[in-house]
């Protein structure tokens, strides 16, 4: 069998301009909290910043330069142009393969996007939230579903990759407005998404809501509940998520930083997680009886601990709810995201997607 043409790493240079270009701040956000950074970044670091990491690489990797944390779009033009301008060099230089900015959907025209373009920016990514106009507005968005709708419109018709943050758990969100929010987002297809789940960051209006009793964040078990879905829902019509839960930093982890919220340093791993648990539960209550002999479960090596559970949560749900026996894990699966139960002298193949027609 010829061997496989191994794939080029991704390696991001991650570039924060907290703040940066936003007209006005959302009831959620404090984002020099969340990234840690205090200072907007100038042009001249931009291009320290590529030189800084390109000397660690070793190997060959696809490098790609992301702006994050601001409203990169609602900047001037000549400010935009002056921090793309490190990054579009090294990209013409073949130093890096690729560019990518965050921004509001409000933020977006076809001028805008072209210009984009011509410095080299391949990816945008649009901070969304909800697609329902009653959380945007108690959000304090300042936009509505409609311009969500507008800009990614613009972005594909240019040929730009399209990506969309969600943050379920806002105030006024309810099952009924996720389910809309999914189905909005599954209509407008884009390439990516990431699931960030609301918490109550310090020095927001959030915050304030959350101290008089005016708001209460989503447990972590709902959280993952509501994340779960999304995954799910989003990954059913070949859109990627990639990523789900905020990315833990020594400034998330402290309590002077998160007041409040489903915030944990695992999030991604317990709504994969939670998932399999679904899956497992799914088959032992349409399997007619529960296993009557050893209950096998045949995973993905790189599954394992996802199938298990946090401190073998999943199984020990699965035994004290349908009184199992001996369950055994065994990493010898082929393909990730697949189970093969084997019980009862027979074998059984489950995938995520059963979970939809139950």
């Amino acid at each position: 069998m010829p061997e496989q043409e191994e794939v080029m790493k991704h390696y991001i240079i991650p570039i924060f301009i907290p703040h940066y270009g936003c007209h006005h701040r959302c009831i959620f956000c404090n984002q020099r909290k969340i990234t840690g950074v205090e200072t907007s970044v100038t042009a001249e670091e931009v291009g320290k910043i590529i030189a800084i990491h390109l000397a660690r690489l070793t190997l060959p990797r696809y490098v790609e330069v992301a702006f994050y944390g601001g409203s990169f779009t609602a900047l001037s033009p000549a400010v935009q142009r002056a921090l793309l301008q490190p990054a579009s060099e090294a990209l013409r230089n073949g130093r890096i393969q690729a560019i990518r900015v965050s921004t509001r959907p409000d933020c977006i025209s076809l001028e805008i996007v072209d210009n984009l373009v011509r410095f080299g920016v391949s990816t945008i990514e649009l901070g969304v939230q909800s697609l329902d106009d009653a959380v945007l507005a108690a959000a304090a968005r300042g936009h509505d579903a409609a311009a969500v709708v507008k800009a990614v419109q613009i972005i594909k018709a240019a040929g730009v990759t399209c990506g969309l943050q969600l943050m379920p758990g806002l105030p006024g969100e309810d099952w009924p407005s996720l389910l809309r929010t999914a189905v909005a987002v599954g209509r407008l297809s884009p390439s990516f998404v990431r699931i960030y789940p609301a918490v109550v960051i310090t020095d927001t209006d959030l915050a304030a809501l959350y101290r008089r009793g005016q708001y209460t964040p989503l447990t972590l078990d709902e959280a993952v509940r509501r994340s779960a879905f999304l995954k799910l829902y989003f990954e059913s019509r070949n859109i990627q998520v990639v990523r789900v839960g905020l990315q833990a930093t020594e400034e998330l982890s402290s309590t002077d930083t998160v007041l409040a919220g489903p915030f944990h340093p695992a999030f991604g791993e317990m709504v994969e997680s939670r998932l399999f648990y679904y899956m497992l539960v799914s088959f032992l209550e349409t399997c007619g009886k529960y296993p009557s002999d050893t209950f096998v479960i045949h995973h993905h090596p790189r599954d394992h601990s996802k199938v298990r559970g946090i401190a073998r949560t999943n199984i020990t749900l699965l035994r004290n709810r349908y009184r199992l026996g001996r369950i055994v894990l065994r990493a010898d699966g082929y393909i990730p995201g697949e189970l093969i139960i084997e019980t009862n002298q027979k074998r059984y193949l489950l995938n995520k997607l059963m979970l939809l027609n139950t």
